[in-house]
């Protein structure tokens, strides 16, 4: 019999007139749907994480390419500078020492304008190693010892002596660091290689999203940002730290590389 205060059967703390969401619990609200807790979160930063890996890579692809791709123009113009030179001395419209002259002045101009052309990175790899160029007066006086010993005096030296230090000057306008050049063979063909993996990558992310249009929309996004970020932070490095410091404009480069990838990224999840 119930009596005062008695209440109907049901779960304790709840309303008899209240419906059970889930039958066999106390709860009165939907169970959340089964999966691991923050998944999504953790994808999504995977996905930025492997973003602006795919970014860096083509970041140093590209710069180690194109500096590569700079050094072997330079070698390429002082051959032909050179070559040139000779064939106008043996025509008779340049002396020795004119073409001397001349040639100093074309391999400093080339080497200039090579750098204007290279990556950042590149540019202060080789600030590092040659900051500036040798004066002609220099040149002149280094071959001098280096033909006819070193207690030579330029100036005590025979007409044909002299043309003869002229000529290993115009030789070695026309010739690169023998050191440098093989290296920057090896850096160019690493770039290459680099840029044909983030190139992989892309295609392999394209071929397996859902939304194919998005995605290389997407990827195109971001290897643009890495590549021009790492441009702009290896320039804006280089005004900080002066000219003649490659890491610091390394850094600068990454850094740059990351920002813009990572900006481009949240831009794109919005």
């Amino acid at each position: 019999m119930a009596g005062a205060g008695a209440r109907g059967s049901g779960p304790l703390g709840t309303k008899t007139n209240r419906p059970i969401v889930d039958g066999g619990t106390l709860a009165r609200t939907s169970s959340p749907q089964s999966g691991h807790v923050g998944g999504q979160n953790e994808r999504q930063e995977f996905d930025r994480a492997f973003d602006l890996l795919k970014a860096e890579i083509a970041n140093t692809g590209f710069t180690a390419a194109a500096d590569g791709s700079a050094r072997a123009n330079y070698d390429r113009l002082l051959r032909e500078f050179r070559d040139e030179i000779y064939s106008r001395v043996m025509a008779g419209k340049l002396t020795w020492r004119e073409a001397s002259k001349e040639a100093h002045g074309v391999r400093d101009h080339v080497m200039q304008l090579v750098r204007r052309r290279s990556t950042p990175v590149g540019r202060a790899s080789a600030e590092k190693l040659k900051p500036t160029s040798s004066t002609l007066n220099e040149l002149i006086a280094k071959k001098t010892a280096k033909l006819f010993g070193s207690d030579a005096k330029f100036a005590s030296l025979a007409a044909d002596q002299k043309n003869h230090v002229y000529a290993a000057i115009v030789e070695s306008a026309g010739k690169s660091n023998e050191s440098i050049t093989p290296f920057m063979r090896k850096v160019s063909r690493g770039g290459r290689g680099l840029l044909v993996l983030s190139l992989s990558i892309s295609v392999y992310t394209i071929a397996t999203a859902d939304d194919k249009v998005d995605a290389v929309k997407h990827e195109g996004a971001v290897t643009a940002a890495g590549i021009a970020g790492g441009t702009a932070g290896g320039a804006l490095a280089g005004l900080a730290c002066g000219p003649g410091a490659p890491v610091c404009v390394t850094i600068g480069a990454f850094v740059g590389g990351a920002m813009a990838a990572f900006g481009t990224d949240l831009i794109w999840a919005k």
